[in-house]
């Protein structure tokens, strides 16, 4: 399996992130993420790494607002010019209501219109870093276009939470939507999320498209991040009504259940008919997650693999969550191993 990777993500390492309550805590999604899956993937005979192309802006400018991209490319220069007192990170304290849409001149301002939480740190690598996990992404889209039946990008930072004009949940620009969107000039794409967390992003960027299939299982919204995405009303809006799927789960399912929910995921997918499929593979699902509440076990990841392979689409898989870091690199293996 071809496998796209940058060591460039580890310019993106913030000190902290800001949990409920304004709990400072060390940044979950951190690089040693990545060394475990490459120490895993190092070990098995069928990975083949190669560096991602650089694609440019343009295959971002299609499914990202200009000015948001603008704001993370010039955010920290602009941040270490007003001499903060922190100058780690850049977070806002002020977060915009969308339905009040004027945006702000001042860099906190836009930092809160363009921010939706407080994982969302950008620091001084952040958007180099950003830019070449969605060369990842779409290299492994490349590849799978070019006769590859899978292809993997090892992204970081993830990317699924990230919206047409807005970063959360650790993600800048939305790597699934990048490839997908790439793949879609040729045919209908279907784009199934897996994280433990609602593909809230990846929504916002196709819910009025017909020509990409979205489909996210998650935890519930009501208890979960999110909040405010991912109910199963949610259903798309013109051309694309009926073409978005929310599949949201209560705590502490277990292999089957997932396995069944899975099943009617995939039965959408068939009757669509896509051309090729891009999935969001997130391994926070795990049983032992720091940021999860559900109970899927490395077994049933690996049935989740075979299951998503046994449509026979081309498919290119894009990492996003997982921060169970002794157990990513064996899970992310055994996802992987399925479509071999």
């Amino acid at each position: 399996m071809k496998i796209f990777y940058s060591e460039t993500h580890r310019k993106h390492d913030p000190p902290f992130e800001v949990f409920d309550g304004g709990l400072r805590v060390p940044y979950l999604e951190n690089p040693d993420r990545m060394d475990r899956i490459l120490n895993a993937l190092r070990a098995t005979a069928w990975a083949e790494f190669s560096e991602p192309t650089d694609f440019g802006l343009d295959p971002l400018l299609a499914i990202h607002d200009k000015e948001y991209l603008a704001f993370l490319a010039s955010c920290w220069t602009e941040w270490l010019a007003t001499n903060p007192q922190d100058p780690s990170v850049f977070l806002p304290a002020t977060f915009a209501l969308r339905h009040q849409p004027k945006k702000p001149k001042s860099l906190l301002g836009r930092g809160g219109y363009y921010i939706m939480d407080l994982s969302a740190c950008i620091t001084a690598g952040t958007y180099a870093a950003a830019r070449a996990s969605a060369n990842c992404a779409l290299s492994a889209a490349e590849a799978v276009s070019n006769g590859e039946r899978s292809a993997f990008a090892l992204c970081r930072p993830p990317g699924h939470h990230a919206g047409k004009d807005y970063a959360g949940g650790y993600c800048f620009i939305n790597n699934a939507a990048a490839a997908a969107h790439r793949l879609s000039s040729s045919g209908n794409v279907g784009l199934l999320d897996i994280d433990y967390h609602c593909g809230n992003g990846t929504q916002d960027i196709f819910y009025s498209r017909d020509n990409v299939m979205t489909i996210s299982i998650h935890a519930d919204p009501d208890f979960e991040y999110p909040s405010f995405y991912g109910h199963a009303s949610e259903r798309g809006r013109g051309r694309g009504f009926g073409f978005h799927h929310n599949f949201p789960l209560p705590k502490g399912i277990t292999d089957a259940d997932y396995i069944e929910t899975l099943e009617r995921a995939l039965e959408i997918l068939r009757n669509y008919n896509p051309k090729a499929l891009v999935v969001s593979a997130g391994m926070d699902i795990y049983t032992d997650d720091p940021l999860g509440a559900i109970n899927v076990t490395t077994e049933g990841i690996r049935e989740i693999g075979r299951r998503i392979a046994g449509l026979a689409l081309p498919t290119v898989i894009v990492m996003e969550g997982g921060y169970n870091n002794e157990a990513l690199g064996v899970n992310v293996t055994a996802f992987l191993g399925e479509f071999q």
